[in-house]
């Protein structure tokens, strides 16, 4: 059943929420560019890759740390950027994460610290009392879902094919929240070497669509 708390959730991961999630592809514009994605199969690859290895995992992992009793968020805050790959990955977590926080304070009258995204949603989202299960599969629903637009429009992949590929990573995101609800913090870690090597690459292009 959706409550208040759960609709306040899916507010402030829904795209119309001011983060300027748009502007960020995460590199996908570099393989797209590189010609490494370039069909609803190779984007497939791609974002489960990303989801299940990669900056997913990461920050539901990092998430379900923040949502424990007593967290330290600066700590952990400090962690994570300790764990971003190059200088696109930081600039985008850091950005979306003060945009999060900026318009949450604004809009609830809670003064939140500007910290990497997903530090940030887990810090608005404690008082809130979700499973940090449900926290965590929006957030990553609210990720994925952002690439897809992208792969609909820059591949370009159209609706349907976008929509087919995200629908059937969508039904991955429950388990994937509920392994990383229990993880600690051992359990992180991130073995996308192309998709980081790609976002590196993209911060060196003169023309880009995309800021990371």
């Amino acid at each position: 059943m959706l409550t208040p708390a759960a609709l306040t959730l899916q507010h402030w991961l829904s795209p119309a929420f001011p983060t300027g999630a748009f502007a960020y592809s995460h590199g996908l514009e570099q393989v797209i560019a590189r010609g490494e994605v370039q069909d609803a199969e190779s984007f497939e690859a791609w974002l489960q890759d990303i989801l299940c290895f990669g900056t997913g995992w990461q920050d539901a992992v990092l998430i379900a740390l923040a949502l424990d009793d007593g967290a330290d968020f600066d700590q952990l805050d400090a962690f994570a950027l300790a764990l971003q790959t190059s200088a696109e990955r930081l600039q985008e977590a850091r950005e979306q994460g003060a945009a999060f926080a900026r318009t949450v304070t604004q809009i609830t009258g809670r003064p939140l610290p500007a910290r990497l995204l997903p530090i940030t949603v887990a810090e608005a989202a404690a008082p809130l009392g979700l499973p940090r299960e449900v926290v965590i599969a929006a957030y990553l629903q609210a990720f994925v879902t952002n690439l897809a637009t992208i792969a609909i429009r820059h591949v370009p992949l159209g609706q349907c094919d976008g929509h087919r590929v995200l629908a059937q990573v969508l039904t991955q995101l429950p388990e994937l929240a509920q392994d990383a609800a229990f993880a600690r913090i051992e359990d992180l870690g991130n073995s996308c070497f192309g998709a980081d090597l790609a976002a590196m690459e993209h911060e060196t292009k003169d023309v880009r669509l995309f800021r990371t």
